[in-house]
């Protein structure tokens, strides 16, 4: 099984054609002003265009409001949208129904009682993102660069379809995916120079240390629940 990837928090060219080169799946732009890897819409419209045919396009946002999803669907036109925020499954399920694209909803994890929130959304999202949750005094949701503990996925990575993210680096990402057995895994802050700023080799690297661990030991039998 070859393990999918999505490079998260790309605003330049130069980031985005690295990730295409390296074999990214999916590339993801984020709308959050609060966030150091935030992109405005004219901006990613034009990397979305260079992305097209060789890459999913994700549109990252945090409890956005319908007029601003409205725009990003327009001018964007991405395959999916990450809701990164505290989006209930009623919101997911409407926007979903409303704009007719792929919903990716991001589910913070720090305990096994945040891990098991993701079953309220398995009907209503297409993908769900495990991340770790945000530090305390955090002003963003994800790409802090945090791991967590990767056992509190057991009995809910059975029951939805996931993907991994949070703190994974070229270090670690072999061992998360043989550990949970994601067919998905997502990186920004894990092949970063400094916050917001993509290394291409960084990003070789990570790429690279998916490919090597598809080759060795097999991965968990809850692979199959993965995307």
């Amino acid at each position: 099984m070859t393990t999918r990837v999505k490079i998260c928090g790309l605003k330049t060219e130069a980031a985005l054609a690295a990730a295409l080169e390296a074999g990214a799946d999916m590339v993801g732009f984020v709308f959050f002003p609060a966030s150091p890897r935030h992109v405005e819409i004219a901006q990613a419209s034009a990397l979305a265009r260079c992305a097209a045919g060789k890459a999913d396009v994700v549109a990252l946002t945090v409890d956005a409001d319908d007029a601003l999803l409205d725009r990003i669907v327009a001018e964007v036109k991405p395959q999916w949208l990450q809701m990164h925020g505290r989006e209930t499954p009623e919101r997911v399920g409407a926007v979903r129904a409303r704009f007719g694209v792929s919903v990716l909803k991001v589910i913070g994890v720090e305990t096994a009682e945040d891990a098991a929130r993701a079953r309220a959304y398995r009907d209503v999202a297409d993908l769900i993102m495990f991340d770790a949750k945000a530090p305390k005094g955090s002003v963003i949701p994800g790409g802090n660069g945090v791991t967590f503990d990767w056992r509190l996925l057991g009995g809910v990575m059975e029951q939805v379809p996931y993907m991994l993210s949070g703190g994974l680096t070229a270090d670690n990402v072999g061992d998360a995916i043989h550990a949970t057995g994601a067919g998905l895994v997502d990186v920004s802050s894990g092949v970063e120079r400094s916050p917001g700023i993509k290394d291409p080799d960084k990003i070789r690297a990570f790429l690279q240390a998916v490919r090597s661990a598809d080759q060795s030991s097999p991965r968990s039998a809850v692979s199959k629940r993965s995307v």
